[in-house]
């Protein structure tokens, strides 16, 4: 519970994920692997990365970016250091210059989520 309060990235069960976001996939996609950052997920299929940030004070309303893998063009991750507390991932989209930015606590395991992500995109 500490962990999500203070941003450090948790892995969550991809089948209890798959079953919640079961309208939301194409069929027969699959949930590989999901990270939750605070109430944020990092949600990785076998077709695609789907951000969601979940917005206001309870959380129900929700952004879902979804990223086919092909679609990234490259992407950069900035760790935290010793004055700026935060480490930053920002994902570029072929088709778009401005990246797609995500913010992540000191203590976050962004190398973690980055390497799932190179997994993905450089297959």
């Amino acid at each position: 519970m500490f962990q999500g309060l203070f941003g450090n990235a948790t892995e969550v069960d991809a089948k209890g994920l798959q079953r919640d976001l079961d309208n939301l996939l194409a069929d027969g996609e699959q949930v590989v692997r999901a990270f939750k950052i605070m109430r944020d997920l990092f949600v990785f299929t076998e077709k695609r990365l789907i951000l969601i940030d979940k917005q206001g004070v309870t959380g129900r309303k929700a952004e879902y970016h979804s990223i086919p893998y092909k679609s990234i063009s490259h992407f950069s991750v900035e760790t935290a250091g010793a004055f700026d507390m935060d480490a930053e991932m920002k994902i570029y989209i072929s088709s778009n210059s401005t990246p797609i930015e995500r913010e992540f606590k000191k203590g976050t395991d962004i190398v973690g989520v980055q390497k799932v992500l190179a997994q993905y995109v450089l297959r």
